[in-house]
């Protein structure tokens, strides 16, 4: 069976997809990687996924450049000619119906900064997406969405058919590779940091609803506690980048050893003011950290207040540093916390339980 999955970008594939197009290759399953040439777009090979180009201006809204955007997916996905194509994130799951594929999933990662913020521009393109996902998901045989809040959005404001509605949450996590492991002592050096006070760690794009700034906040609070350690580049193509004053945070930039980089830590945070779900917060639950992060679509999939970490109010710097606090003062607690996460995580998360839910789906729309 072929299925086809299609981003706007490569490195959404590899860095977000590729557990599942590997548990799928396993299988036998012929898996086509539906993306712009990037950095990543050569690195599909070495997992036995063919990897198909086509060009796309991913901040564009002409509507000439976009029918040709649509017209390289479609010419790419003839090429193909897949069982099933299978999209993720706005534009191709928009331009992946518009193709004519009969046999098509739309996967919802998130609903992005569009449905975070209530400017002009904002409500504009909100409604405009709302309005597109309405009349292509006609013919479209499944949507999942990866919260149950995005589910009940799209549901409530009648955009998406309910039968044709399902959550799956995730695109899981390979809880056997994210593991508990030491601290790397070779990074401890790198970065200069000590085993003297605990490593608080934030993994995100630099972006305002990230919860960049309240972070900094946080970790200027605390800085006589703790160590802040922030991994993440500056998204240049997102009308919310910005370089901040990192005051009291160790910006470490990208870092591609993030299994290690996590290994680092003994607290994880997060406080994005949105998410689909967050595979930051996957990883280190997965390799038992304690979470703290905001009580807000996506997170708090992930996060069970009192159980596996905190949850805290959006944009609220000082209860985000009080519970920051509480673990870095209470080895005992983080270790519990930290015990918690990976086996929820085990138990809800897993590569394995998500390709299976997929997998189900796959056949339920062949046969369909």
């Amino acid at each position: 069976m072929k299925i086809a999955f299609l981003s706007h970008l490569d490195l959404n594939l590899y860095l977000f997809r590729l557990p599942i197009m590997e548990e799928l290759v396993k299988r036998d399953y012929e898996v086509f990687a539906v993306c712009p040439k990037g950095d990543y777009f050569n690195k599909f090979k070495e997992f036995s996924i063919k990897a198909i180009d086509y060009e796309i201006e991913r901040d564009s809204l002409n509507p000439f450049k976009e029918l040709k955007t649509i017209r390289n997916i479609k010419n790419a996905i003839n090429k193909i000619k897949p069982d099933i194509l299978h999209t993720f994130m706005h534009k191709p799951n928009i331009y992946g119906n518009l193709t004519g594929h009969k046999k098509r999933i739309n996967t919802i990662t998130g609903l992005g900064s569009f449905f975070v913020y209530n400017d002009a521009r904002s409500k504009v393109v909100r409604k405009i997406i709302e309005f597109l996902y309405k009349i292509t998901t006609k013919g479209t045989k499944a949507i999942v969405f990866q919260n149950g809040d995005d589910y009940k959005y799209f549901i409530e404001k009648n955009i998406v058919s309910k039968d044709k509605a399902v959550v799956i949450r995730s695109s899981g996590i390979d809880t056997g590779i994210f593991k508990p492991i030491p601290k790397p002592t070779n990074l401890l050096k790198k970065f200069e940091l000590n085993t003297q006070k605990p490593i608080v760690l934030m993994i995100a794009r630099v972006i305002k609803d990230k919860g960049v700034l309240e972070y900094i906040e946080a970790a200027e609070i605390l800085k006589e506690q703790g160590q802040f350690i922030y991994v993440g580049d500056i998204d240049k193509g997102n009308k919310n980048a910005f370089l901040p004053d990192w005051k009291s945070v160790k910006w470490l930039g990208f870092q591609k050893n993030i299994k290690e980089i996590i290994a680092l830590s003994d607290i994880v945070v997060l406080p994005s003011y949105r998410e689909g779900v967050p595979r930051t917060l996957l990883e280190a639950g997965s390799m038992g950290k304690p979470l703290v992060a905001t009580d807000v679509t996506g997170c708090r999939e992930v996060v069970k207040n009192n159980f596996n970490g905190f949850l805290v109010r959006a944009k609220n710097p000082i209860e985000l540093a009080k519970a920051i606090e509480k673990l870095i003062t209470n080895k005992q607690l983080r270790e519990l916390f930290g015990k918690n996460s990976r086996e929820y995580i085990k138990k809800n998360f897993d590569i394995k339980i998500v390709v299976s839910k997929y997998i189900e789906l796959y056949n339920s729309v062949l046969n369909s």
